[in-house]
């Protein structure tokens, strides 16, 4: 058995490996993600079954609320646990697996038709999305642990480069292989590669290097839910915070429909749809790092308010299009609002905590009580595309985008250092 040595002291030594680690697991995550987008490669597939907007939106929210449900309910165990990489490892099997189950509904996709394909592939889906959650907690916590705090948003935001950049590669590949292999062989090629890239990025996730941490008085269940209750009757400000968060599945709303309806509206072809993606993912490249940065040198509050604004903006831009020109600005807006909705909120989260213990509650409760906004928001963007057509849900996106924006520069206060 390892014995507990000098935490700080054993961050600082093993902080160069294991920030290369994470950049190397990001890079291919990123690069497995490419090839089974849930933002392009997935939503083709499925319009290839059907054209209901609503279950193409429903593709990402699926992703995300499995990635954010969760992680309450798991907070409690991984509150108890001195070393996070053994349940990191075992549970992240679960978000990796499901691209090649992917695989083999596209191959027999001949075989089992249109309705029986989507009956299998949105559990897969949901199978995949819950991998994901029942992963997050204990990752961000061992982040967080072999991290220094000052650099929380500097590691996320180049990891969520690395990710991008190898992103950004792979759709442009996945593109091409969709542009030039019949269907839907195209798509069993895609997920295969994905699945194969998401074994390589776990044997690299594998190398981190994680101290046991001294040993700590177990909390009865019971206690662990009182303790979540305290936090949110006594610190205010993070409630605020989680309402934002709720709204920011709103502002961002519009975003699952930008591709799809760009290739009904002006006729973008697949090759395109690709480039697109790469130009949003490589968009995220460059502004992740200087966001991450920024976010630690000035204020995360701050990078969230504009990621607010980029988002309102892009849906802007998306209702007055006239071309498939606009999307390029389109998709570089919704870059800067990703990283500022999806990454800075971690960093910021994990600095709301006063001690180490209870980091794991409020990593579950930025996530978990948000959830249900990431399930409803693409769900009445679906059905609102369908009732009334995809502007109507872009101008509700915009307006929730400035709602944010006005809450985050006059309610909102940025946690301060424990």
């Amino acid at each position: 058995m390892e014995h507990p040595v000098d935490t700080q002291s054993a961050v600082r030594r093993d902080l160069r490996f294991n920030f290369t680690v994470g950049m190397f697991d990001g890079a291919f995550f990123g690069f497995a993600i490419g090839f089974g987008s849930f933002i392009a490669v997935i939503p083709l597939f499925v319009k290839g079954l059907t054209n209901s907007a609503l279950l193409i939106g429903l593709i990402p929210a699926i992703h995300n609320v499995g990635w954010q449900l969760p992680q309450l309910f798991t907070a409690g165990w991984v509150s108890r646990l001195r070393r996070y990489k053994p349940m990191v490892m075992w549970m992240t099997i679960h978000e990796r697996i499901p691209f090649l189950a992917m695989a083999v509904v596209a191959w027999f996709l001949p075989q089992l038709g249109a309705q029986r394909a989507l009956w299998l592939l949105f559990p897969v889906l949901i199978w995949q999305g819950f991998g994901g959650g029942f992963t997050a907690n204990a990752w961000q916590s061992m982040i967080a642990k072999i991290v220094p705090t000052e650099l929380h948003g500097t590691f996320f935001g180049t990891q969520a480069a690395a990710f991008n950049a190898m992103a950004g590669i792979s759709a442009i590949l996945a593109g091409l292989l969709l542009e030039k292999l019949e269907s839907p062989l195209d798509f069993a090629v895609c997920f295969t590669i994905a699945g194969l890239m998401m074994v390589i990025s776990y044997a690299i996730l594998g190398q981190t290097r994680e101290h046991e941490a001294p040993p700590r008085e177990a909390e009865h269940p019971q206690a662990f839910w009182g303790h979540a209750l305290a936090i949110l009757k006594r610190d205010r400000n993070f409630v605020i915070f989680l309402g934002v968060r709720s709204l920011s599945q709103f502002a961002s709303m519009a975003f699952a429909f930008y591709l799809i309806y760009a290739v009904f509206e002006y006729g973008m072809s697949e090759a395109l749809a690709g480039v697109m993606t790469s130009v949003l993912l490589i968009a995220m490249v460059a502004f992740s790092p200087v966001m991450g940065r920024l976010g630690d040198r000035w204020s995360h509050r701050g990078v969230m308010f504009i990621g607010a604004l980029t988002a309102a903006l892009s849906a802007l831009l998306a209702w007055m299009a006239t071309s498939r020109e606009w999307f390029y600005p389109v998709f570089i807006l919704e870059a800067v609002s990703i990283v500022a909705i999806w990454t800075i909120p971690i960093a910021m989260t994990v600095s709301f905590a006063r001690r180490d213990e209870e980091r794991p509650i409020y990593i579950g409760l930025s996530n978990t009580v948000t959830a249900p906004a990431t399930i409803l928001a693409p769900v009445i963007g679906g059905w609102i595309a369908d009732a009334s057509g995809f502007h109507t849900t872009f101008l509700l996106s915009a307006a929730c985008g400035l709602l944010m924006a006005a809450i985050l520069a006059f309610v909102v206060k940025e946690p301060q250092p424990a």
